[in-house]
């Protein structure tokens, strides 16, 4: 029995969500119908601008990414590992700044029930909800216009009042990681999260595999300014090299 065309199409971008990219023939054996039948739906989709075509495949739209409160149903277990083997890494540090997204609010989590008497600094309403467990930590939230999609603040007035403070450690995650480094989907977070790379000591990108050779609009550091990335595979190819040759070091859980 066919699907019907919407219904499949949302299963298209469903599972381009969770892969950084798809080929024709293992969406169309995902979905149980015929390549030519993906390929007439890329195509359909494509001219709506939700994702793009590749050579025998497609990846998701550049400035598409589903909001946190989506994001928070993806990658639960990879993101709770990523979450574990970061805290051990910030081992004796007074002062955070964390940034908005899905996987900085379970290491967020983690920090509130294996961390005391430190200070958080972060735009993010999900990383200070849950840090609140935990009343020996101090958030500092950052004010600014406040993005629905992302669940957090952004703008002149975020930016500017960061550059009052420094931080041991900024915890950032990101959409996409790329050869020439971390980059995020929404321009207004990347600017806020460049920010917190400048006035932080050290910075470690946490992000799991799906985010791996990913291409958003907004890079916010080059790889030489990222101490560390948290992930739950090691990365291949051009990314690989260029932690390499950047010096940054990868965990994986």
């Amino acid at each position: 029995m066919k699907k019907p065309k919407s219904v499949r199409q949302e299963r298209i971008l469903s599972e381009l969500n969770q892969s950084p990219s798809l080929r024709v023939a293992e969406l169309a054996r995902r979905l149980d119908v015929s390549t030519e039948t993906i390929r007439r739906d890329l195509d359909e989709m494509t001219q709506q601008g939700l994702l793009n075509r590749t050579y025998g495949g497609a990846v998701r739209s550049l400035s598409s990414e589903p909001s946190v409160t989506e994001r928070h149903a993806l990658f639960v277990s990879e993101r709770e590992r990523i979450a574990r083997a970061t805290v051990p890494l910030l081992k004796g540090a007074r002062v955070l700044m964390i940034g908005s997204g899905s996987t900085t609010v379970h290491v967020a989590r983690r920090i509130a029930v294996e961390m005391k008497d430190i200070t958080v600094i972060t735009h993010a309403f999900g990383v200070a909800t849950v840090l609140a467990l935990n009343p020996t930590i101090r958030v500092m939230m950052l004010p600014g216009d406040y993005n629905a999609i992302e669940g957090a603040t952004v703008g002149a007035h975020t930016v500017s009042f960061l550059q009052n403070f420094y931080a041991d450690f900024a915890l950032i995650g990101a959409s996409g990681l790329g050869p020439d480094g971390p980059n995020d989907a929404l321009i207004e977070c990347g600017t806020v999260y460049q920010s917190m790379v400048a006035r932080s000591a050290r910075t470690i990108v946490v992000a799991d595999h799906s985010k791996h050779g990913r291409l958003f609009p907004a890079r916010y550091a080059h790889w030489r300014d990222i101490s560390q990335v948290v992930t739950d595979r090691a990365a291949e190819g051009d990314l690989a090299e260029s932690l390499k040759q950047s010096g940054v070091g990868q965990v994986i859980c």
